[in-house]
């Protein structure tokens, strides 16, 4: 039994969506059929979550809504017209969202998530409705019937593992189920939806709730590249990585999989292939516990930029009990994560995403670090990026950090940072932002000049 999703480009239209269903029928073990919201038909199209969160920050502002839920009813009017489906399925989206629009505003997280994930709830029901209207025996599953349950507010949304038994009863139902990625209900049945890109952990906690052999993540490339083939010319294709690194090039920007998908497959070692719906016959990029990686020790570089350090210097530091703990939580009590910390004997440098990061918020953490800590030197540095070269086998081979230095080098740009995790699966290059792209072409470059296929 495998376990299949489908991206937003996947189903963003009907013909789109007809590909979905011949991949189906074309595998009679595709049991379980994870769809997103209809994504982006063009480069210069809107995705139906973004017009939802324009219907909810409408209804939260007591506007007239009549404009954007007119949008949003009509994308769905088109697909299901493409479809040959009758107006009733369009009738029932409708009424849907109406009855979302009417529902507790006074906590507007929640109210947003409800309509947020109205796009791939009712892309779910039309879906099942076109696989029945040809033939297959197929239904719609809503995440609250079929025990998809996720944790309370306040904290970062997470299915709960108290949900599986139910999850598991999945695979014995009868035909095809359709089931709406992105969101969960909590024990109280209050809706709330993951991260953005959250279709791919829907598919990847129902394939290990149900033991399925495999888990098929359908997207619009035909497999993971070494490097961005937006920045890199035909970059090398990925035949086959582990686990921890696809996490890491996910994590590191990789759009293709969401970073946090992985867990629940990895835990159940369900293997995962990503594949492309206008190419299913393509291999795609096979995910796995354990790869020969002998021969390609780096699998993978990823850049990404929007980062900000903060630099605290303190004489005699490395000998000051707790200073560390004290700072981070300082970083805490502001709700603000961390990515990286590099440290000197007197000096330590945090690494922060910017979008955690106000004005307001910087001045204060200076102010509370001087004086708290009693820091001699306390500032931010904006306007980073992280590249990250990912592989097994790096931490097997000798002279690689200094041959990725010497290709930096080569750019005539500067290593801010440099940070190698404990398991040396990634080596990470703090660079300025107008440094990224020049540096990305030179390693992959040096890494990969000479490879078409990395396995």
């Amino acid at each position: 039994m495998k376990v299949c999703k489908f991206g937003g480009t996947s189903v963003a239209t009907a013909d789109q969506i007809k590909k979905v269903a011949d991949i189906v029928l074309s595998d009679p073990a595709r049991k379980i059929v994870v769809v997103s919201a209809p994504g982006k038909r063009s480069d210069d199209d809107t995705k139906v979550t973004d017009l939802l969160i324009r219907l909810a920050e409408a209804a939260l502002d007591g506007k007239d809504t009549t404009a954007q839920l007119g949008e949003v009813v009509e994308r769905y009017r088109q697909i299901a017209e493409g479809l040959n489906l009758s107006n009733e399925i369009v009738q029932v989206i409708e009424n849907d969202l109406k009855e979302r629009l009417e529902g507790d505003k006074n906590d507007t997280t929640l109210f947003t998530d409800t309509l947020k994930a109205a796009g791939e709830d009712n892309n779910a029901k039309m879906i099942a409705e076109y696989f029945s209207s040809i033939g297959m025996e197929a239904q719609y599953i809503s995440p609250k019937d079929a025990g998809l349950l996720v944790n309370q507010r306040p904290a970062r949304v997470q299915a709960l593992p108290e949900g599986d038994a139910q999850l598991a009863k999945l695979r014995d139902l009868p035909g095809i189920i359709v089931f709406p990625g992105f969101f969960g209900f909590t024990e109280d049945g209050t809706l709330r939806t993951f991260n953005r890109g959250g279709s791919d952990i829907t598919g990847s906690l129902l394939a290990a709730a149900t033991d399925a052999e495999l888990y098929e993540n359908f997207t619009d490339v035909d497999s993971v590249f070494a490097a961005n083939p937006r920045v890199v010319d035909n970059p090398a294709a990925i035949s086959k990585m582990t686990y921890r690194e696809m996490r890491e090039l996910a994590y590191a920007g990789f759009s293709v999989f969401h970073d946090e998908a992985l867990i629940p497959a990895f835990r159940r070692s369900i293997p995962v292939c990503i594949k492309n719906t206008n190419n299913p016959s393509a291999p795609g990029t096979l995910i796995v516990k354990e790869r020969d990686h002998s021969s390609q020790q780096v699998i993978g570089i990823a850049a990404d930029d929007g980062f900000t350090t903060l630099f605290v210097d303190k004489f005699l530091m490395n000998l000051e009990i707790g200073f560390g703990r004290r700072l981070l939580q300082i970083l805490e009590e502001e709700e603000i994560p961390f990515e990286h910390t590099p440290s000197g004997i007197d000096n330590l440098s945090v690494i922060i995403r910017s979008r955690f990061l106000t004005p307001e918020k910087e001045q204060r953490i200076m102010e509370r670090i001087k004086d708290e800590l009693k820091a001699d030197d306390v500032h931010f540095n904006h306007d980073y990026s992280m590249i990250v070269l990912v592989g097994e086998g790096m931490r097997d081979t000798t002279g690689l950090a200094a041959r990725a230095a010497a290709a930096i080098a080569r750019t005539g740009a500067s290593i801010q940072m440099i940070n190698q995790g404990s398991s040396e699966v990634s080596l990470v290059f703090g660079v300025m932002n107008e440094d990224e792209t020049v540096i990305l072409k030179e390693l992959y470059k040096e890494f990969f000049s000479n490879i078409k296929v990395c396995s």
